[in-house]
């Protein structure tokens, strides 16, 4: 039988399973030719707008802009130690080698030494003190990246710092009460009583390691000086508002002497979303003070070694169930490796704890949440957010449960689902309204065969001594909006040219996700036009000034509403036009496929649009939405966070080599909820990008810091291993849910970026599924995330040890 890849786990003369022989009907290109022929421009599958840009190596990211004639470079001197207190710092040992222009310090530092997003306890450049290995002591400018570099190289030489202890693990911080902010709370009922009161109990502990975003695109910046005290930055970062502020302070200067542009990211994940300051700060310090224009670019070993992560969670808990599986009480503590600042920690922990409920119900619930300094890097902010590592841990508590009651995960998973009118309420008293996690659940059990799978499985198990497959259903339920209010809002500009052409500007950035793509489909759909005739410019903080961070999934929801209401404003005037023109109800001239319905007549758009200014009718609008409803409490960590929840499921089937502990996925099925899509080809390749992303977080990516001297081990491509294409399964089955979102979102979508990064809970649950029929699945499998071979095999002999 031929088989869709050589699978050495299976031996060359294995059988391949049939029901691995699967294909996936994904999109309904009939019904979207029909929808796009009655006008409409969402809802379409339309590529990437920069995807024929993207495949002729023509879109240019920061490094491919022209360099400006006198344009320097820097570099960045790190700490060679994880902590200790900077006794001196011979910096004109560097000063006086070739090609070198400058050498900065914190002492050069005009305004404020921070770039902390929330807590101002981040340095730019370290002052007095280290605090981890890696941490950017003093910038070398010199005439070109290589000169710079080299002398940037030469810390370690011309530094000298007195060693202090260090605290690398977040279980060390934790024993030491070390933490970059105060602990978190969130109580419900009395989760102990509940507890002692429950038929059955479970203790354990658990770990989930950290993730490097590895964005293709190193952290960059380019400063350059311009007239009257200003600078344009040109920055890679998912936040270019927040870009301004930082440069702005550190220079003392006001933000409209700061103008930061980004037109794209060579992928962003979060690691962009604060960390991109240090880098602009230093850029854009540099520049003003020599008066040249200055690039800051990092190798991929530096961005390693300088910037922070996902954070790692170790976790304690204790819980109470019943015979059936329902949780009846749960005690979690939840310590994060924060690293030696907050950066983005108590949002990261805020959202941990809001959905450490996930999809079920929890009658009794204390949560505690700690954010523990260490010297390691700042952790920050990743895709998901916090959420993944919040869900995961109520997903390893089930299916603890399934194996000591001997049941299903999936049975046990579906008895603590919310309920629809009762049950219904989060532990942070949010009420569940849009509850559609039984019926996505039912369709993707039914469509993936889970049941005559998990049969065909326990029989294949029986008969193979060394090879062991595992199936996992898993679900999401994913809370979309900021946590802090005021962040989510949004501000769109749409200009209309004489000729009917039409740009677009908004405070979203591109990272690759398909942002600019939704917001012009928006666009042309409000105005009835083609989307070839709407272009998306670079996102730029004299167009759009005081923009919340792309992020938290809200990119299309927050500018994809300001761009609709700006492009409104303008059909608005356009139909009063051509009602004047030609008579009529303005309310009833109808925009569609090009032409402007009025009065029995068609007509061209570009041929109103010309009427239009021929009448001084404003053709130009800004636009602007905030989310509505939202409130939140941080202290009591109670009210009404998100707007709505997206909802998903996934089936993962693996085998996995007991003897070496090698696994491969060897089929995914999953259901996601996104709404009614914007563009479902877009929404598909992110349902498929993250669950590959979070399929690598836990099964692969890897993070070491040396225990000792608390250098990052794994800090290139050669010693941290990312999934590849070889990594995908043969049979990956993925649809999108058919239903609208209740909530008046823009054209009833939801988000698409964060949830799906939780469906590859399966895997690993999965891969724990077929470590426990070592053991005939009479014992509980101690495995950790990432479950790399190692861990496996730890696994494997502990099952097999406590089974006899």
């Amino acid at each position: 039988m031929n088989k869709p890849f050589d699978l050495p786990l299976l031996g060359d003369d294995a059988p391949w399973p049939d029901h691995l022989h699967h294909e996936a009907t994904r999109i309904d290109a009939g019904a979207e030719a029909r929808r796009q022929s009655a006008g409409d421009r969402v809802g379409i599958s339309r590529p990437h707008e920069s995807a024929h840009l993207h495949v002729a190596g023509a879109a240019p990211y920061i490094d491919d802009l022209p360099e400006l004639a006198g344009t320097l470079h820097a570099a960045l001197g790190l700490s060679p130690v994880a902590h200790g207190t900077i006794r001196a710092m011979h910096l004109d040992r560097l000063r006086a080698l070739p090609g070198v222009i400058a050498v900065l310090s914190a002492a050069d530092i005009p305004g404020p030494n921070d770039c902390g997003p929330i807590v101002h306890d981040e340095p730019i450049l370290a002052e007095g003190k280290v605090q981890y290995l890696g941490q950017p002591v003093f910038a070398v400018i010199a005439e070109t990246r290589e000169l710079a570099r080299r002398a940037a190289a030469k810390a370690k030489d011309v530094l000298e710092i007195d060693p202090m202890p260090a605290i690398f693990t977040p279980v060390e911080a934790h024993a030491a009460q070390s933490y970059v902010l105060d602990p978190m709370h969130l109580k419900r009922g009395d989760a102990r009583a509940a507890i002692e009161r429950a038929p059955h109990r479970l203790k354990d502990v658990f770990d989930v390691g950290g993730q490097e975003q590895f964005y293709l695109e190193g952290q960059i910046s380019y400063a350059i000086p311009t007239e009257n005290d200003g600078l344009h930055v040109h920055c890679s970062t998912q936040h270019p508002s927040e870009m301004q502020h930082a440069v702005a302070h550190a220079l003392k200067r006001h933000a409209h002497h700061v103008h930061v542009e980004c037109r794209r990211m060579g992928g962003g994940f979060g690691g962009k979303e604060s960390q991109s300051a240090l880098f602009a700060c230093v850029a854009a310090l540099a520049a003003d003070k020599l008066g040249r224009p200055v690039k800051l670019r990092v190798d991929r070993d530096d961005d390693f070694l300088v910037t922070g992560r996902r954070h790692c969670f170790h976790y304690a808990y204790e819980v109470g169930y019943d015979d059936e599986g329902r949780v009846l009480g749960a005690e979690l503590t939840m310590v994060s490796r924060a690293g030696f600042s907050a950066d983005l920690s108590a949002p990261v922990m805020t959202r941990a704890i809001c959905h450490f409920d996930n999809a079920y119900w929890l009658p009794d619930v204390a949560i505690h949440g700690y954010s523990g300094k260490t010297n390691t890097q700042s952790n920050t902010a990743f895709r998901g957010f916090g959420g993944p590592q919040g869900a995961i841990a109520i997903e390893n508590i089930l299916d603890s449960i399934a194996r000591k009651l001997g049941r299903d995960p999936l049975d046990v998973r579906r008895a603590n689902f919310y309920g629809k009118t009762a049950n219904n309420v989060t532990p942070y008293t949010q009420v569940v309204e849009d509850n559609i996690i039984h019926e996505l659940v039912a369709e993707l059990e039914a469509t993936s065969d889970y049941r005559a799978r998990r049969a065909e499985i326990a029989a294949f198990n029986a008969k193979s001594p060394v090879l062991k497959r595992g199936l996992a259903l898993t679900p999401v339920k994913f809370g979309i909006s900021f946590n802090v209010k005021h962040f989510n809002q949004a501000g769109a500009l749409v200009h209309v040219y004489n000729d009917g052409s039409i740009l677009v500007n908004h405070g979203g950035t591109e990272m690759g996700q398909g942002l600019n793509t939704k917001v012009a489909q928006v666009v042309a759909h409000e105005l009835g036009v083609g989307f070839e005739h709407v272009r998306v410019t670079a996102t730029d903080t004299q167009k759009i000034a005081n923009t919340s961070a792309t992020a938290a999934s809200t990119g299309a929801d927050l500018n994809g509403k300001a761009a609709q209401d700006a492009a409104r404003q303008i059909r608005e005037r356009l139909a009063a036009c051509a009602a004047e023109h030609h008579g009529g109800d303005a309310a009833a001239v109808r925009f569609a496929n090009d032409k402007v319905e009025v009065a029995g007549r068609s007509l061209p758009f570009s041929a109103v649009v010309a009427q239009a200014y021929l009448d001084r009718v404003q053709l130009w609008s800004d636009g602007f939405y905030a989310t509505p409803g939202l409130h939140w409490n941080r202290e009591t960590l109670q009210g009404k966070p998100f707007f709505y929840f997206s909802y998903g499921a996934a089936v993962a089937e693996v085998v996995v080599d007991t003897l070496t502990g090698e696994n491969k996925l060897l089929r995914a099925d999953i259901l996601h909820d996104v709404g009614r899509s914007l563009n479902p080809a877009v929404d598909i390749g992110q349902v498929e990008g993250a669950f590959i992303q979070g399929m690598g977080w836990l099964t692969m990516e890897e993070l070491v810091w040396h225990p000792k001297t608390g250098l990052l081990t794994t800090h290139a491509p050669s010693t941290y291993k990312i999934p590849t294409a070889n990594d995908c399964p043969p049979v990956f089955n993925v649809r999108l849910f058919d239903a609208d979102n209740p909530a008046d979102t823009i054209h009833r979508s939801k988000a698409a970026g964060e949830p799906p990064l939780l469906l590859p809970f399966s895997v690993f649950y999965a891969i724990r599924d077929a470590v426990s029929a070592v053991g005939g699945h009479r014992v509980d499998p101690p495995l950790a995330a990432p479950a790399t071979a190692e861990a496996i095999l730890r696994a494997i002999g502990a099952v097999q040890a406590a089974a006899g």
